[in-house]
């Protein structure tokens, strides 16, 4: 276009205005893996068309995963309705809790993430770095809150779908986050680019290349757009380079059992706060947004600052997730929780139920579609 105005010729091209289906990604490749799994006979072609047709449009893990490949997807379907005991309360609670996630959490601490990154120039060095960790915690509610409410409704209609996050931002490497976030479209990416890539079978030159290429269409999965590729290339940089460290390096303190542990400590809050830090290209809409962000976060300017309403509503959430997700970490803590939520009477656990859905719903009225609705 402007070649063309530079050498005095009017011309516009039509925008294209192409209207694409919530969810595209996620079906695209659930499909793609029944076709390539067909392909390399690991599975029968199935002949009942209504069967692949359910496979395909299972509504709870429709439009944002977890992604289901039909090795493990068109069995559970053909079995739905042969279980003898449905696990009513594992599933109500689970789309319970997805609710509190998504209409408690999420919806909440983005007013305060939504400012920082319409304002990243405008706003404090303390402001940034608050509205960043926001929009991490607000990613993991929202995604993993559509996670739970996907498997909890496919748990009432006799499904059990894999689980998808697992305490993400307890990793203590960036290959861990990835074993914990997103765990259905990274393992897509293992089993479908990186190992017939080569995988780490070859050479580490080879392993490295194949992760940076992985990472990076990870990236591009989520839309063709210069944040996701440098989202995704971060991703796979900081794998490439934690991979050389472990192979190639042999580290003086693995001996030293004391100082190991403070190593790994301050090695793990590197890469959450790393993790923190990509996430701007993630959600910046626009690159250069990313890097006005960026700089404000380490320029320490003063700026706009958050009211004291947006401090006392990011410390409650901020410590909520942490004891949640302390909680979790705690297998003894959580077993007991569990137990307790199976030996309630069924009476009020319904009460308790019904009462939780209300409030959702009351807090979801005006509430913000699922982020990864876009994808």
């Amino acid at each position: 276009m402007t070649l063309f105005h530079s050498l005095g010729w009017e011309f516009s091209a039509p925008s294209l205005k192409v209207i694409l289906p919530v969810g595209i990604s996620f079906y695209t490749f659930q499909s793609l893996s029944y076709s390539i799994d067909v392909y390399r006979k690991q599975i029968q072609a199935e002949k009942n068309f209504f069967q692949y047709a359910l496979f395909l449009s299972f509504f709870p893990q429709l439009v944002a995963g977890p992604i289901v490949s039909a090795r493990i997807l068109l069995p559970a379907l053909q079995n739905m309705f042969s279980w003898k005991y449905i696990p009513i309360r594992e599933g109500l609670w689970l789309i319970l809790s997805g609710l509190v996630k998504k209409a408690v959490i999420a919806d909440r601490i983005s007013t305060i993430s939504d400012f920082v990154y319409q304002f990243p120039e405008s706003v404090s060095t303390f402001f940034a770095w608050m509205g960043v960790i926001s929009y991490s915690i607000q990613i993991y509610c929202d995604f993993s809150g559509y996670t739970d409410i996907a498997i909890g409704s496919a748990l009432l209609l006799g499904v059990r779908l894999p689980e998808n996050f697992r305490l993400p931002y307890t990793a203590t490497s960036f290959s861990d986050f990835w074993k914990r976030w997103h765990i259905s479209l990274s393992g897509w990416l293992r089993e479908y680019l990186y190992i017939p890539l080569g995988g780490n079978r070859i050479s580490n030159l080879i392993t490295y290349r194949n992760l940076l290429i992985t990472m990076i269409l990870g990236g591009l999965w989520h839309g063709a757009s210069w944040n996701f590729i440098v989202w995704g290339f971060l991703h796979g940089i900081f794998l490439v380079l934690e991979k050389y460290v472990q192979d190639s390096i042999d580290l003086p303190w693995k001996e030293n059992s004391f100082l190991k542990r403070g190593i790994n400590l301050v090695y793990q809050v590197f890469v959450i706060l790393s993790i923190c830090l990509i996430w701007v290209f993630f959600r910046s809409r626009t690159f250069s947004g990313s890097i006005e962000l960026l700089k404000t976060l380490f320029s320490f300017h003063g700026g706009i600052e958050p009211t004291y309403t947006m401090q006392s509503q990011f410390l409650m959430i901020f410590f909520f997730v942490f004891l949640a997700t302390w909680i979790g970490k705690k297998e003894e803590l959580y077993g007991a929780f569990s137990r307790f939520r199976e030996n309630l009477p069924l009476v009020l656990f319904a009460f308790i139920s019904v009462l939780g859905f209300i409030i959702a719903v009351v807090l979801t009225a005006e509430s913000k579609p699922f982020l990864y609705f876009v994808f």
